[in-house]
């Protein structure tokens, strides 16, 4: 039984030299009435599975701690657990239909949900979103499969459980997926008005700009000196029958331009198979953002999220700093947490 969770994280805030919010401290106390409703005995398992409330869903602005709090959370559970990106979850799930097509959606469902119970009680989903119209339209009946076998889901967000999928192709087809999640769901949002992301103890290092020749004198520097004594190999990764050559790579670390990974047609499966060959990363070229050009910004949201779940620190170039960066108007929300995001992985310390 997990008790005193307040207590542990006071203890685990001191041990970071991070400041204790009161606002995050009452996200913990609502953390630990979700787990006595839902991590019991065998004993009372039957009793826990009449309570609708499987999910914890923690929504709030970029940088106030959202993911920081789930992650303590999820550390403290004793229980068969897993934590992925969403992208990497939906991929795993349409992989197990594309092996069993001649048995029905509701069946294939249900098997997936099945051999899921068998390997987990608890899945976390960091930075919840939803962007594809094929995932939309079978996430209703995933989640109450995946509820009914009492399998629990924790999530961040930035977006409240009403707003998901907003102005998405054929939202009425999500509607149901909302509709599960705001009765399944403990729904709470976390405000806090610094972005600790940007705070002075976590300044900018492996951002440069603007693209100019001093900037490329930089981050050559740079790279000679992350990849002194590691050779150059010729990288190639087989993405479902396709070739994806990584021009630059030396020994775990990838150095890409930015039409590489995002002008052309690629996705989270592919951004997800360059992540697991790379301990460091550097995006050169970084343009700015506009509806002309939402195609490449949304494979660049795709691809921060990946690369920051998997907790990869990179260096980039850009044509500005990292607060004047514009946005297409479809994805200015979403872009927000990627420029925070941009601020921590830039920043991170890098041990070769």
């Amino acid at each position: 039984m997990l008790k005193n969770l307040e207590e542990k994280f006071k203890l685990f805030c001191k041990s970071k030299n991070l400041e204790v919010n009161n606002n995050q401290l009452l996200i913990i106390k609502k953390l630990q009435d979700y787990y006595k409703k839902n991590f019991k005995s065998f004993i009372f398992d039957f009793f826990s599975k009449k309570d609708p409330k499987k999910s914890f869903y923690l929504y709030g602005d970029v940088g106030v701690g959202k993911t920081m709090i789930l992650d303590f959370f999820y550390n403290q559970i004793i229980e068969k657990k897993k934590r992925l990106h969403f992208n990497e979850f939906m991929l795993s799930f349409h992989s197990f239909v594309h092996q069993r097509k001649n048995i029905d959606e509701h069946n294939v469902v249900n098997l997936f949900v099945k051999d899921l119970k068998s390997k987990v009680s608890l899945l976390y989903f960091d930075e919840f979103q939803v962007t594809n119209i094929v995932d939309a339209m079978i996430l209703g009946k995933l989640f109450d499969e995946i509820f009914k076998e009492n399998v629990k889901i924790i999530l961040t967000s930035n977006t409240k459980i009403s707003e998901l999928y907003k102005d998405g192709l054929q939202r009425d087809q999500f509607k149901p997926f909302i509709e599960i999640m705001k009765e399944r769901s403990f729904e709470f949002e976390l405000q806090i008005d610094d972005d600790y992301r940007r705070s002075k103890e976590n300044q900018k290092q492996r951002y440069f700009f603007p693209l100019n020749q001093e900037t490329n004198f930089k981050i050559n520097k740079f790279f000679r000196t992350i990849t002194k004594d590691k050779k150059k190999h010729n990288k190639i990764l087989n993405i479902k029958g396709r070739d994806f050559k990584i021009q630059n790579y030396y020994e775990g670390i990838s150095r890409f331009d930015f039409k590489d990974l995002c002008d052309q047609n690629l996705g989270a499966e592919d951004y997800l198979e360059v992540a697991k060959v790379s301990d460091f990363i550097v995006i050169e070229n970084i343009p700015q953002f506009h509806d002309v050009n939402s195609n490449q910004q949304h494979r660049f949201i795709t691809l921060l999220d990946i690369i920051y779940d998997k907790n990869i620190p990179i260096a980039v170039t850009a044509n500005t700093n990292l607060d004047q960066f514009t946005s297409s108007q479809s994805l200015e929300k979403q872009f927000k947490r990627t420029i925070s995001r941009l601020h921590e992985l830039t920043s991170t310390e890098y041990k070769q």
